[in-house]
């Protein structure tokens, strides 16, 4: 894969196909199922992402994406941007544009590529001026919103698609993290607590995911590497390691990749709503998802292999879910949550490993 560079893809790969899903790293790991969706359905496609370079770096390696676009922050209120993202969108002659994001700021990309045909949502998938920005408008009837997004691609005529992620892996990475809990201790089977979330309506209290975590050592035997991003979320991280009794411990910092290979390492992965989630069970480790105000049916961890605990829910656009009250996290109990975990650790596979 490349980043983009001031020159156009080759004459021969055609249809050339941009993908608009520029913010949230659990978006865009949302997102992946519809750039492999199109891969296999058009193997001879230039396909290039434009994303904003945080969550773009989950994106590096990936197998079927051809060119990675840069998109900075902001953009579309800096000129000297927009006259930059021009040109070099404009050198690629895109066919389509997919525009997943549904707001001004994706959007506004396709137009300024120049793109003959461009799709999104026609519902509140979509907002502000997408809809009006698109030449094809999609009513979306699943509810998962990976489905959602593959609903999309029905304009190109792509139908029953499997859902793959394909998170690249990374050796020389995977060994480095191994290393890292090694020397914290938990160089066997461990368990994966992320008690951070970018809304605070999306936290739960540290001190009950501090209960899991002392659950899952005493009826698992599995110590638990608490995750943390930032100064904020390390508070919490900590909050959760002094309230464990001794169960938890404080990962060390981690990049995408590094968390990449953490949760790949892990048994199981608890958290809220968060992209460290969404990334874990993309990777295909056992997950239980902490849902509050946003419907777990529509963004939970996709796949049979997790669960999600919800008490209540709140109907509403999205910043009215993130200005909700706790109360909609509080409700959940720490009993919920450790019998999720428990029944995932009851399977089989997970039985079998543990004798």
């Amino acid at each position: 894969m490349e980043i983009a560079q001031r020159s156009s893809p080759p004459a021969d790969r055609t249809p050339r196909i941009l993908l608009l899903r520029l913010s949230a790293l659990g978006d865009v790991i949302h997102t992946l199922p519809v750039l492999c969706a199109l891969r296999k359905a058009f193997p001879t496609a230039w396909i290039s992402w434009a994303v904003e370079p945080g969550p773009g770096r989950i994106l590096y390696d990936h197998p079927d994406l051809d060119e990675l676009i840069p998109v900075p922050k902001r953009w579309i209120l800096r000129p000297k941007a927009i006259l930059s993202l021009r040109t070099l969108l404009r050198l690629r002659r895109f066919d389509w544009a997919i525009d997943v994001q549904g707001l001004t700021k994706s959007a506004a990309l396709g137009r300024l590529a120049g793109v003959r045909r461009q799709v999104t949502f026609a519902t509140r998938d979509a907002r502000e001026l997408s809809p009006l920005l698109a030449t094809d408008l999609v009513y979306p009837l699943r509810r998962h919103i990976v489905e959602r997004n593959l609903e999309l691609l029905q304009v190109l005529g792509v139908r029953d698609i499997q859902v793959e992620f394909k998170i690249p892996s990374w050796p020389e990475i995977a060994e480095t993290v191994f290393r890292l809990r090694s020397q914290l201790g938990c160089g066997g089977r461990f368990a994966i607590i992320n008690p951070g979330a970018g809304w605070p309506s999306k936290r739960w209290p540290p001190e009950r995911f501090a209960a899991v975590a002392a659950h899952l050592r005493n009826h698992w035997k599995l110590p638990t590497i608490v995750l943390w991003a930032g100064k904020e979320e390390r508070l919490m991280a900590e909050k959760v390691v002094g309230a464990s009794q001794g169960a938890a411990l404080l990962a060390p910092p981690t990049g995408i990749r590094e968390l990449a290979e953490l949760a790949r390492q892990a048994t199981i992965f608890v958290s809220g709503d968060t992209g460290p989630l969404h990334l874990a069970a993309a990777i295909g480790t056992p997950c239980v998802g902490l849902y509050g105000p946003w419907p777990a049916e529509r963004c939970g961890p996709y796949g049979s292999q997790h669960l999600w605990v919800q008490k209540m829910h709140l109907e509403g656009p999205s910043r009215l879910r993130r200005r909700a009250s706790s109360r909609y996290m509080e409700a959940i109990d720490v009993a919920s949550v450790c019998q999720a975990c428990d029944q995932i650790l009851s399977r089989p596979q997970e039985a079998s490993v543990a004798a």
